[in-house]
């Protein structure tokens, strides 16, 4: 049986942090097995809230692909990036002729984007974005795609477009159906969304003593104070960061926070112990990688040429569809 098609993809942001593993790649790492992978650096994306990050798009997208590949993508995937294949970009103007301004500006994600980047006159770029990312995801006539829950208002609007295409031309697009992550989001060390422009961030890169740096400048339960306080888990950062990395010891951890035995900085040194524990691995591969760039060079080519194909295929199908092109 023909395994269903993923695409996934992420803007060029250097480095990733705890965040992005947790909200994004760790899922796309245990779905390999399962689905025929596309994985993309989505470039032409990153221009949508900020235009000038061309001039570091290119130094990111190499250190997120090694970043990618140290976590477990396997490199036998087409691993691609976008304004490489310019077919995406005609799919978008196609799209936009078939989605209103209206039904944009209703989409609860760029309101909410809007709201954190406190942008007061929106670029048509910005707006459009969905239609963008309609336009990656159908191009390979994907079945799946797994984002977390803010990304999911996207994908209905990528299900409307194949389905008004289909309407308006010929059957030639799948309705991907959307695969929530299981742990989509980790707070950052302050409590707010985790990011660099927050400053609140873990690399998953970091090393050892960086790690507990940062993890002991988090914020814990504000109620307690002195180690024997009893303490509430559940609002504190750290807390969440056991939960994800450090499961087998969460329950004895919860009972000794709430009645006191266990002060807030011991908490904090074993949590930054056992992420570094987590990613011990990830930084040996990572290590790898760096010292064989032009692997990582050939990974990605490799994948520019199959995405490439793919895309014609597709393109070809829309022409015949709409009798033009």
């Amino acid at each position: 049986m023909t395994k269903k098609r993923i695409l996934s993809g992420m803007r060029p942001s250097g480095k990733l942090h705890l965040g992005n593993y947790a909200g994004a790649l760790e899922n796309w790492v245990e779905l390999q097995n399962k689905f025929e992978n596309f994985f993309f650096v989505a470039d032409w994306h990153a221009l949508t809230t900020n235009p000038s990050a061309a001039f570091t798009v290119k130094e990111n997208t190499i250190q997120m692909v090694i970043d990618w590949l140290s976590a477990g993508i396997n490199p036998e995937n087409p691993i691609f990036i976008q304004s490489e294949i310019k077919q995406h970009a005609e799919l978008h103007l196609i799209f936009s002729m078939l989605i209103t301004t209206a039904r944009l500006e209703r989409n609860p994600t760029l309101k909410e984007q809007v709201r954190d980047l406190n942008t007061e006159n929106m670029i048509y770029g910005h707006l459009g974005y969905p239609v963008l990312q309609a336009a990656d995801i159908l191009m390979y006539k994907a079945n799946v795609v797994p984002v977390g829950e803010d990304q999911a208002p996207h994908v209905e609007i990528t299900r409307e477009l194949a389905r008004k295409f289909n309407q308006t031309y010929a059957e030639v697009f799948p309705e991907p159906e959307t695969r929530l992550t299981k742990f989509s989001r980790l707070p950052g060390l302050d409590g707010r969304k985790m990011g660099k422009s927050n400053n609140n961030f873990i690399l998953l890169s970091d090393p050892p003593k960086e790690i507990e740096k940062r993890v002991m400048t988090a914020i814990t339960d504000p109620a307690k104070i002195r180690r024997n306080d009893p303490g509430h888990p559940d609002i504190c950062n750290v807390f969440h960061f056991h939960e994800k990395f450090n499961p087998s010891e969460i329950e004895q951890i919860r009972r000794d926070c709430e009645s006191g035995a266990l002060g807030c900085v011991a908490c904090k040194r074993n949590c930054a112990a056992k992420i570094a524990d987590f990613f011990e691995p990830f930084r040996e591969k990572r290590n790898y990688y760096e010292t064989h760039m032009d692997e990582v060079n050939d990974i990605i080519n490799t994948g520019i040429k199959k995405a490439g194909e793919v895309a014609s295929a597709t393109m070809a199908d829309v022409h015949k569809a709409m009798r033009m092109g």
